[in-house]
């Protein structure tokens, strides 16, 4: 049995898919173990190498005794993420999952590609929980299991699917109850809110349509309004929509993250492109030129500067057809003849200094001009190109 030690407790994992997809963290509901997810990881594994874990306090996790806290938990996702070699994952979390998830993001951003956070709330009523573990203290789990079933499964799906409701009631009833009350008491004191703004994965909420215990309103609608860009949908069934409605659930994640990832993909490739598109552009203009181009960049110019990066010095000047000189001296012609001056003297400059043609060259280029665009043309053409000649230095 994989296991991953988190301030001194032994958080247990299992993985299920292929290890070269991408990953995906399933974290559970309290008073759940990881079986919570049993009905929808066949029909994820296909796209998502999936990982799971019992929180602490659950399943064949350590229970420590004490207060926990969202911090501790969300250090606990983290190891088990290193333990199975996932340096990044998308989170999907149920109830107290979604809470860990939205304590994690904002800590670690760089290790979180996008959120679906459950059937959860960034606040509850502390005094709620206050007399729920006082009573789990005095009298053990007992009490609270027929109660908290009737708030994690609608009535219509207790009444036709008793086998999986049973299941999760003899689950809850044989935990140990310092690790129910341990997770409780971080529930009871998280403080979510303020963070929420700082989140800057890509967020789904999920919400089921007979949830009595987070419904949107009061509780997902806090997370939608605060997190940035986050999507709402709301699905059939209660609390635990990866048992009351597993094909539902799975498909809200696997349409929302295959979005995302192509989205990443797809600045991924822009990246590469932009890249090597300035990598022309550096062996055309010459660094300092590039450099102080790229320093000038503005929120208002940025992304033009990019796009040109990517096409005109990747697309067309990484073209194999001609070479780099041949597509200097087109340029030169083709500027003098449109009256292209602060381009014209970019590239004789850059062409000069870069060792890209001749003054002979040039003014070979310069004579076709006067034939072809116009004497007016190529008297301007040549003033400009002997002023810049004369900035560098070159003899006209």
């Amino acid at each position: 049995m994989p296991f991953a030690t988190s301030h001194g407790a032994k958080i247990y994992w299992r993985q299920d898919g292929a290890a070269d997809k991408p990953a995906l963290v399933l974290l559970t509901s309290i008073g759940t173990d990881l079986s919570l997810y049993d009905p929808v990881v066949p029909l994820l594994t296909p796209d998502f190498r999936v990982l799971r874990m019992d929180t602490r306090g659950h399943g064949a996790s350590d229970a420590p005794t004490g207060d926990y806290s969202l911090d501790l938990l969300a250090d606990d996702v983290l190891a088990v993420m290193d333990a199975a070699g996932a340096q990044t994952a998308s989170i999907a979390g149920t109830s107290l999952g979604g809470m860990i998830a939205m304590s994690l993001a904002p800590r670690a951003p760089g290790r979180v590609t996008a959120l679906i956070l459950a059937c959860t709330s960034p606040a509850m009523d502390p005094s709620t929980w206050d007399q729920r573990l006082a009573l789990i203290r005095k009298e053990g789990m007992a009490p609270l299991v027929e109660p908290v079933m009737g708030r994690f499964f609608s009535e219509s799906f207790r009444a036709q699917h008793s086998e999986i409701v049973e299941t999760v009631s003899a689950g809850m009833l044989a935990q140990n109850p310092d690790g129910y009350c341990g997770c409780g008491a971080a529930i009871r004191d998280m403080a979510l809110l303020e963070g929420l703004p700082g989140i800057t994965a890509p967020t789904l909420v999920l919400t089921g349509a007979k949830d009595v215990a987070t419904p949107f309103e009061g509780h997902a609608e806090r997370i939608v309004a605060a997190v940035p860009g986050a999507r709402h949908l709301e699905i059939d069934g209660a609390h635990l929509p990866s048992l009351e409605a597993p094909t539902a659930f799975a498909g809200a994640v696997r349409g929302f993250l295959a979005e995302v990832l192509r989205g990443t993909a797809v600045q991924d490739a822009k990246d590469t492109l932009f890249e090597a598109g300035l990598t022309t552009r550096r062996k055309v203009l010459g660094d300092a030129w590039v450099d102080k181009s790229l320093a000038r960049r503005t929120t208002f110019t940025a992304d033009y500067q990019a796009m040109i990066t990517r096409y005109a010095w990747n697309e067309v000047w990484g073209r194999p057809g001609l070479d780099h000189r041949t597509r200097r001296l087109l340029v030169l012609a083709i500027c003098a003849s449109l009256a292209r001056w602060e381009e014209f003297r970019l590239h004789v400059r850059a062409g000069l200094e870069q060792g890209g043609f001749t003054v002979d060259e040039l003014k070979e280029v310069l004579m076709q001009t006067a034939i072809y665009a116009g004497v007016p043309a190529a008297n301007t053409a040549f003033t400009e190109a002997s002023e810049v000649m004369a900035e560098l230095g070159e003899t006209p």
